[in-house]
């Protein structure tokens, strides 16, 4: 069984991650030399989850920067969840920019095209450690 909630506290170079039924927050910047060590957690964490919640699921993801590798655990994770037919019908992923960053717009273009999950992409003023402490306490 997955555990509650599982928490990853932010780096300077790696995203804060909530990991908690109904919800999926991953936030920051994730430039992290070996993502395999760093996701494997929450992807196991996923796993568990993924067989067992019935609910409605919230992903919230944003980043200031994320590299090759860090994005392709970020794909796998939303194979992961977009795969299994309970959670993709009742899954909700919204993607956050920075304003003027068209890169993370893209990708956040090219990922909604990858996974069959209503996919919003949302333009913030500034990605940073105050907005997602606001948007964490905010979004309860």
């Amino acid at each position: 069984m997955y555990p509650d909630k599982l928490i990853i506290e932010p780096t300077k170079r790696s995203p804060w991650i909530v990991l908690e039924p109904g919800r999926i927050f991953i936030m920051g910047r994730s430039i992290i030399e070996n993502p395999s060590a760093f996701y494997e957690p929450g992807l196991r964490w996923l796993s568990d989850y993924s067989k067992s919640w019935t609910g409605k699921t919230r992903i919230d993801l944003g980043f200031e920067y994320i590299n090759t590798g860090s994005m392709k655990w970020l794909y796998i994770l939303l194979k992961q969840m977009a795969e299994i037919r309970e959670i993709a019908e009742n899954v909700v992923i919204t993607w956050y920019y920075e304003e003027g960053d068209d890169d993370m717009c893209e990708l956040g273009f090219i990922l909604r095209s990858l996974v069959e999950c209503p996919f919003t992409i949302v333009e913030v003023n500034e990605m940073n450690q105050k907005l997602y402490g606001d948007f964490l306490a905010k979004n309860k």
